[in-house]
């Protein structure tokens, strides 16, 4: 196939346009997000539950760096078989049942506000582009590529003969889509709006967390059992001897040199 040669004003009239209103919609949609974003209220009782957890969970995994009886003093605190916080815990009726988090208002509030700022925003902007800028070549990558990209780089624009290393006009705007992630990071800081995938991520996350709320008691009874079958021993048994040794090594080398 001969040689494709793009007329230089695609990169005034569509190339650069698209780049620009990508940017600008990220910056928009990142604004309107602070703007939107609202206070959300700490629950106390759920704090304490997840740090105590976490607590726990460091002293299994690191206990043995400590020495045995700051390691029995903290396991006992957890898991005494009388005043044991996670013995306690079980059999306390105090402990709150996890809500349901579709019956939550707020929940369903910020939800809505997830899918106008991300989803609304990338309907509306990719359908313009595609009927504005549909059937436009806007560049070529560097490297050649495989048949399978064509569906992907080359959307709107449908040529079985054509290169799979030109990208369509719309692919172009994806592509900024998911790509501008760095220049939003040295503009507007680590954790902004602007990021679609950052921020597609973190709602499906917070969404799905909030579907699958643990039952404290459940919680509580499964980190006693961990803990109690955590057994003691001491890692750094020795360390000072071989501490020693080894700088006698060095003294003895550099000795002999």
């Amino acid at each position: 196939m001969a040689e494709i040669l793009l007329d230089p004003d695609i990169r005034i009239w569509v190339f650069l346009p698209i780049v620009i209103i990508t940017f600008l919609v990220g910056i928009i949609r990142h604004y309107v997000s602070l703007i939107l974003q609202s206070d959300k209220v700490v629950d106390s009782k759920a704090l304490q539950t997840s740090q105590t957890l976490m607590r726990s969970r460091i002293l299994r995994e690191n206990g043995k760096f400590i020495p045995a009886k700051a390691f029995h003093s903290r396991k006992t605190y957890f898991n005494d078989k009388d005043r044991g916080y996670f013995t306690l815990k079980q059999n306390s009726t105090e402990t709150q049942q996890p809500k349901n988090p579709m019956s939550d208002p707020s929940m369903m509030t910020e939800m809505m506000k997830g899918n106008l700022t991300n989803m609304l925003p990338m309907i509306v902007i990719g359908g313009w582009i595609n009927w504005a800028f549909s059937g436009f070549l806007t560049t070529k990558v560097p490297f050649p590529l495989t048949l399978r990209f064509k569906e992907m780089l080359q959307r709107g624009v449908a040529l079985p003969s054509l290169d799979a290393a030109w990208v369509s006009s719309v692919s172009w705007y994806f592509l900024n889509v998911f790509g501008l992630r760095s220049v939003y990071t040295l503009i507007l800081g680590q954790d902004n709006a602007a990021d679609q995938t950052r921020a597609m991520q973190d709602q499906f996350t917070g969404n799905a967390a909030a579907m699958s709320q643990q039952d404290p008691n459940k919680a509580f009874k499964a980190e006693w059992e961990a803990l109690e079958m955590c057994s003691y021993k001491w890692a750094l048994e020795g360390a000072d001897k071989e501490l020693f040794l080894g700088q006698q090594k060095i003294v003895g080398t550099t000795t002999l040199q």
